[in-house]
């Protein structure tokens, strides 16, 4: 494995359909279009030439029109469509390679799919339904049923056990299919579009618990899905695809903010940035700061010097200890106050790297003074101005601007 620690590494993957794909790669053919190939050779190219990496940990979405390639993706991943040529590689070793037996074992230990449609067998319990993978295995039925219900613990379904699929919500069943991946304990997951059949409102509650989810068991995620909004809001990286390529792949922020051609330009032109751009993004080193070994006329001074009226404090080690205002310092240094160790400062609002612009707004409109931006360790990094909100929100060029 590389130093990147890539879970999953695809390279150079193609899927042609038809007989005698080799002719696809032939010099005077393999440059043209999946129209052009289509009408000439009568074959139809599901893939062309796709690579990228998923690294451990990552939910890592593969976005597409119907028709774009990304549920023929999915399956080639686990050979339940054979690629035509390229590699695929989990933990550096090539499935493609692989023997039945290996295979077989591969799909039974290391990936477990989440289908649209569930999947569930209607004549088994929760229970049966979420143990149906370490059956399989051979597993005793003790350990079977202890790490089962681990899994419908995890994802909320306590005290359902002993209920049918069709006595459950769509939303409900979804979480039952989410529950036997999980108790496989595999280290991937592959998720094909497993929302889409969902109410918009059951939909989001799901995305929602994805990535609360995520956070606990930290798998590998390769989720399809045709939604730009579920792909910006889940995916650590996306993917976009059109007949069979990759388009662009990049960060939510990066495929909104910089969108590789026309095709992806449509496809975000009316997603909100503020959904998308995060704090680490637009915020600036603080005008001015003191530390609490300082006094109020030092913080008075830095005040004036920079022509603002409130500055951070700051503890050891740049630790974010507070507010400290102009009229506050002021009443501070008459009291012959000689430094900031003791003193009560004002509570400020604070946020991280990683929060979006969305959430940040309405901390904006609660205060006058900069918003502080703390690290995982409570250290300040930097501050985020309204003006800086605003900013963030006009779209690439300057050309407009969202509504705040």
């Amino acid at each position: 494995m590389s130093g990147q620690n890539h879970e999953i590494e695809v390279s150079g993957l193609w899927k042609v359909f038809g007989g005698r794909p080799e002719r696809v790669f032939e010099s005077e053919h393999i440059h043209k279009s999946r129209g052009e190939i289509q009408e000439e050779l009568g074959n139809v190219v599901g893939l062309r030439d796709v690579s990228f990496n998923v690294e451990s940990g990552q939910i890592f979405v593969v976005m597409g029109l119907s028709g774009s390639g990304k549920s023929t993706l999915v399956r080639c991943l686990i050979r339940l469509i054979e690629a035509t040529r390229g590699s695929i590689r989990f933990d550096g070793e090539d499935v493609r390679e692989y023997s039945p037996e290996q295979l077989l074992d591969f799909r039974r230990s290391k990936v477990s799919m989440v289908f649209q449609h569930y999947a569930l067998l209607p004549h088994r319990r929760v229970m049966e339904n979420v143990a149906f993978g370490l059956e399989i295995r051979g597993l005793d039925k003790t350990t079977m049923y202890e790490m089962a219900q681990a899994a419908i613990d995890t994802v909320g379904l306590s005290g359902w056990e002993n209920y049918f699929p069709r006595e459950m919500s769509g939303g409900m069943q979804q979480r039952v299919g989410l529950a036997r991946a999980l108790a496989v304990n595999s280290e991937v997951l592959l998720m094909d579009e497993p929302f889409s059949g969902l109410d918009p409102l059951i939909r989001r509650e799901m995305q929602d618990e994805l990535i609360a989810l995520q956070t606990q068991v930290q798998k590998t995620i390769v989720f399809i899905t045709h939604d730009l909004n579920e792909a910006l809001k889940i995916g650590d990286r996306i993917a976009i695809m059109r007949d069979g390529e990759i388009v662009q792949e990049g960060t939510p922020e990066e495929i909104v903010t910089l969108p590789a051609d026309d095709y992806v330009s449509e496809f975000v032109q009316d997603v909100s940035r503020a959904k998308v751009i995060q704090a680490g993004a637009i915020m600036q080193q603080p005008d001015a700061v003191v530390h609490t070994w300082q006094g109020p006329r030092a913080a008075l001074h830095e005040m004036q010097a920079n022509d603002i009226d409130a500055v951070f404090v700051l503890g050891h080690r740049r630790s974010f200890a507070g507010l400290l205002t102009e009229d506050r310092a002021a009443a501070l240094a008459r009291r012959g106050v000689d430094k900031l160790d003791d003193v009560k400062l004002e509570e400020a609002k604070t946020t991280t790297p990683d929060a979006y612009i969305e959430e940040i707004i309405p901390m904006a409109a609660e205060t006058e003074h900069p918003i502080a931006v703390v690290d995982e360790d409570g250290r300040l990094v930097g501050e985020v101005h309204r003006g800086a909100l605003l900013t963030g929100m006009v779209e690439s060029g300057g050309e407009s601007e969202e509504e705040v």
